[in-house]
């Protein structure tokens, strides 16, 4: 349904600089966007294509405003203004209460509960007010969801898990499944019963096909406020602390402490054990040996080369502490020939 720039306005705040019965219709780019779409600029680099905008409207800050060739919104933070408009228009209808005759439902849900086609909810689970139960989910005895949950077609969770209110959960989300605990007995592998459970916190948005492992003895934690990109593996006794952000295809192992507000880029690698401070921020592939104790922005990737020049270089690498032993030598006769006793 089209908004005008005036309701949005009204409903999120910022400066109005044009007409407020503009309708808009969607969101797009300032490259792509059309007469009856709102766009943003948030990012500098993409400065110069506010000139040739087509959009009806821009999202922008006060700096940019005067080169807006169209109406706009001044705001402080165009990017966070933008993520509100975007839930605001981009609101997917909630399925109507019932339960599908398909579902098998062994547990009471609440009237207001939507439970779609062959969706199972185990005996002993605690559903919540409004919650979505998409087609195919799978509840495992004795779990618990939160009030006005969504969980998308094809959802896992084991049993005893617990999920907080308003959580959000994609497609193939796996939530509880074993931890890899294995002893070994000669050549072969003992099985460690992982009696803990996976409990995650209220506002937490989980990104198709991440798995979230049970704890061993204790809980494996997400606290509220978390965000989980696809494709992301959290192993056993992890615990992530409040409104941290992690993207795609990161690897969490075994028992490791991330605490809040950090930020986690796509496809680094955590090993087990470690404990991030408060406030970390660890760059796209990089890969963490070690625990992180101070707030701060760690980056470990080596940047592309040609396969021929990369081996060249590690070559050098390979050496560095033979090489780095004939510097101070060489030092250190340098000074003596310089200073003769």
């Amino acid at each position: 349904m089209p908004r005008t720039l005036g309701e949005i306005v009204a409903r999120f705040g910022g400066e109005l600089k044009g007409d407020p019965q503009r309708p808009v219709t969607g969101l797009a780019t300032l490259e792509n966007a059309g007469p009856d779409q709102l766009s943003f600029l948030a990012n500098p680099k993409y400065r110069r294509q506010l000139a040739t905008t087509r959009a009806g409207a821009v999202i922008l800050s006060a700096e940019a405003a005067p080169e807006c060739p169209c109406d706009a919104i001044v705001t402080p933070q165009p990017y966070l203004y933008f993520a509100r408009v975007s839930q605001w228009l981009a609101e997917v209808p909630r399925p109507a209460p019932g339960i599908h005759p398909s579902a098998v439902v062994e547990s009471a849900v609440p009237a207001s509960a939507a439970i779609g086609p062959l969706a199972w909810i185990g005996p002993e689970v605690t559903l919540g007010e409004n919650c979505v139960i998409g087609a195919h989910c799978r509840i495992g005895a004795g779990a618990a969801i939160g009030d006005d949950s969504w969980l998308y077609p094809g959802v896992t969770v084991y049993h005893g898990c617990r999920i907080g209110r308003r959580a959000i959960i994609h497609s193939g989300v796996v939530i509880g499944a074993d931890g890899f605990g294995f002893a070994q007995d000669g050549a072969a592998w003992v099985k460690i019963a992982q009696s803990g459970r996976v409990v995650i916190g209220d506002d937490v948005e989980i990104g198709a096909n991440t798995t979230i492992d049970r704890g061993a003895l204790e809980d494996t934690v997400i606290e509220e406020g978390v965000k989980l990109d696809n494709q992301i593996q959290i192993a056993h006794n992890v615990r992530i602390g409040r409104d941290t952000a992690i993207a795609g295809c990161v690897g969490i192992a075994g028992s490791t402490k991330i605490g809040a507000r950090c930020t986690i880029g796509g496809a680094a690698m955590i090993i087990g054990h470690l404990t991030l401070a408060d406030g970390v921020h660890v760059s796209a592939g990089t890969f963490v040996g070690k625990s992180l104790p101070t707030a701060g922005h760690y980056t470990g990737t080596v940047p592309l080369q040609v396969h021929a020049e990369w081996l060249k270089n590690f070559a050098h690498l390979r050496h560095l502490d033979a090489l780095t032993d004939k510097i101070r030598a060489l030092e250190k006769r340098l000074a003596e020939l310089e200073n003769p006793r």
